[in-house]
C-alpha cells in the first residue's frame, strides 16, 4: 500500500471550471516559449499551441481530448506552476466540478481508501487516463509528473518538433 499523508491545502477553485468562454487559454510561463500559448477549447474538447508570427497566430499543433481526459488535464494547466493535489485531480476526474465541497468529498474519500488499504484501487482509473493524457501532452513538450504522496504537475519536456520550427 502505498503511504500517502492527505492534508487539506488551500486550494485555489479554478475560475476555469465556471468559466463561459468557450476558449481559455494558457500562457505555462516557463514551459513554452515566449510568444506561445496554449487555447484550450470546451466546445470541440481541443487544445491547440499557438505561435505569435508577424503579430498573427499560428496553429503549430492540436490534440483533442475525451471528457475523461480533459478532466484531469483542465485542474493540471490551471494549477501550473504549481503542483494540482490528488483530490482536486479526482474531483475533477470524477464529477467534472471543482469546487470546496467537491475537493473535501474526495479528500475524505482518499483518506478512506488509504485507511482501508485500497488507495490504489481507488486511483487506479484515474492514473489509466493520465497515462492516456500524459501521452497527448508530451507533443505539446508537456511532461504530467507524478509528485510523490502529493498530486501531479505539468513540467516541461523539452520543446516539440512543432515549438522548435518558430
Amino acid at each position: 500500500m502505498q503511504n500517502v499523508s492527505l492534508r487539506k491545502i488551500k486550494t485555489p477553485i479554478g475560475s476555469l471550471q465556471e468559466t463561459t468562454e468557450d476558449i481559455v487559454h494558457f500562457s505555462l510561463q516557463g514551459l513554452l516559449p515566449r510568444g506561445q500559448t496554449l487555447a484550450w477549447n470546451s466546445t470541440l474538447g481541443t487544445l491547440s499551441h499557438l505561435v505569435l508570427k508577424q503579430d498573427r497566430p499560428h496553429l503549430l499543433m492540436e490534440q483533442q481530448f475525451t471528457t475523461s481526459e480533459s478532466g484531469v488535464l483542465l485542474p493540471l494547466l490551471e494549477a501550473y506552476p504549481y503542483y494540482c493535489p490528488y483530490e482536486v485531480l479526482l474531483a475533477s476526474f470524477t464529477s467534472g466540478r471543482i469546487t470546496e465541497t467537491t475537493i473535501a468529498r474526495y479528500r475524505e474519500r482518499l483518506q478512506e481508501a488509504q485507511e482501508a488499504g485500497i488507495w490504489d484501487h481507488e486511483m487506479r482509473p484515474m492514473r489509466n487516463v493520465l497515462s492516456r493524457t500524459r501521452f497527448k501532452t508530451r507533443a505539446f513538450g508537456l511532461e504530467i509528473t507524478s509528485i510523490v504522496e502529493t498530486g501531479y504537475m505539468l513540467m516541461s519536456r523539452g520543446l516539440s518538433s512543432a515549438a522548435q520550427e518558430r
